[in-house]
C-alpha cells in the first residue's frame, strides 16, 4: 500500500515546489478544479506517458482523487510503484478535504504545447 501524505505535508511540498502532484480523476474533473500545479493522469494512461511526464523515478510524487472512498489515486500510485518509482505518496483525503480547508484550487483546460 502506498505511503500516505497529510494535507499539511502536501501543502508545504507544493509551496516549496518539491513535489509533482497528480490528479487521478483527470478529464473534466481536473478542468473543473484541481490542486495547484496538479497534472491530470488517469490510471488508464500511466503506461503511455510516465517516462516523458515523470523522468525522475526518485522524485516526490503525490496522487490524489476526490475523497478516501475514491480508488483512482491508489490505482495511479500502484502503477507508478510497479514501474519503479520510489517516492510515491497518496493524499487519501483528496480534493474534497483540500477544498473544505479553504486551500487554493485551480481550474481550466489543459493546454498542450504546439497546438
Amino acid at each position: 500500500m502506498t505511503t500516505l501524505i497529510t494535507r499539511d505535508e502536501l501543502k508545504a511540498a507544493i509551496d516549496s515546489g518539491s513535489v509533482t502532484v497528480l490528479d487521478a480523476l483527470a478529464g473534466a474533473y481536473w478542468e473543473q478544479q484541481h490542486l495547484p500545479g496538479a497534472i491530470p493522469l488517469h490510471a488508464d494512461h500511466v503506461e503511455e506517458v510516465y517516462a516523458e511526464l515523470l523522468p525522475d523515478r526518485d522524485a516526490l510524487i503525490v496522487t490524489y482523487c476526490s475523497n478516501p472512498a475514491c480508488q483512482n489515486s491508489q490505482a495511479v500510485a500502484g502503477k507508478l510503484e510497479g514501474l519503479g518509482y520510489t517516492n510515491v505518496r497518496k493524499y487519501r483525503e483528496g480534493i474534497e478535504d483540500w477544498a473544505a480547508a479553504g486551500l487554493p484550487l485551480e481550474s481550466g483546460e489543459l493546454r498542450v504545447s504546439g497546438s
